[in-house]
């Protein structure tokens, strides 16, 4: 199966710098509409067969130009919602956002037993995860879109798929509309065909200095 793992548009808190993890989340901002406008062209030509969608609200507006021009439904699938901040939630401080992002970088690097303060450890988190990317490949399409969140794609990728270099990842932001193209499925294990950090549409559609914690590099 050929996964394409995209980052959802942006959203207000993302541009409040707020670490804001619960359901149903906040919507897109006027550029994270454009960002979720821009995806359908990025990915023209790209045989898709299947659209799935976290159960945070940013996630569904993000695929609704895809689903639309393609003609296919979103399917929603929990388990791809981002990482739970715990007692960290709508925190906006650089202290809560270094101890997110290390703790999640961390159970990549191996301290699955490491914990988000009131949150999940990383045995929960990619015991989730794998959850949900095994029902997309219990389907049987071979290409997907998956909208899920900046911390959760990269924490997952950086523990899970071969050829992801865990240091660039950790050190690279992942902009809204970012992407992991990855191959394979939970049987054979998961290999890195590409990764784009930009806004699928375009440096363009880059956001100025924005906050983002769930999207900026690991101790930031």
């Amino acid at each position: 199966m050929r996964l394409l793992l995209l980052r959802h548009g942006q959203t207000p808190s993302n541009v409040s710098g707020l670490l804001d993890t619960a359901a149903p989340g906040p919507g897109l901002t006027e550029l994270g509409t454009r960002q979720a406008a821009a995806v359908p062209g990025a990915l023209d030509g790209v045989p898709i067969d299947a659209i799935v969608v976290s159960s945070l609200t940013r996630t569904t507006l993000t695929a609704a130009p895809l689903a639309h021009q393609r003609a296919l439904p979103a399917m929603r699938i929990d388990g791809l919602r981002e990482i739970e901040a715990g007692r960290l939630e709508l925190a906006a401080d650089s202290d809560a956002h270094r101890t997110y992002l290390g703790t999640a970088f961390g159970w990549a690097r191996g301290d699955l037993d490491r914990r988000i303060p009131g949150g999940p450890d990383g045995h929960q988190f990619l015991r989730r995860f794998d959850a949900a990317l095994a029902t997309v490949a219990a389907q049987g399409w071979h290409t997907v879109v998956a909208v899920s969140h900046g911390a959760a794609i990269r924490a997952w990728a950086s523990a899970r798929v071969a050829g992801v270099d865990l240091d660039e990842v950790a050190s690279t932001p992942l902009a809204n509309t970012g992407l992991f193209e990855i191959d394979g499925d939970q049987t054979r294990g998961w290999q890195l065909v590409r990764w784009n950090p930009d806004p699928i549409g375009g440096q363009e559609l880059a956001a100025a200095d924005a906050g983002d914690p769930t999207g900026e590099p690991a101790g930031h």
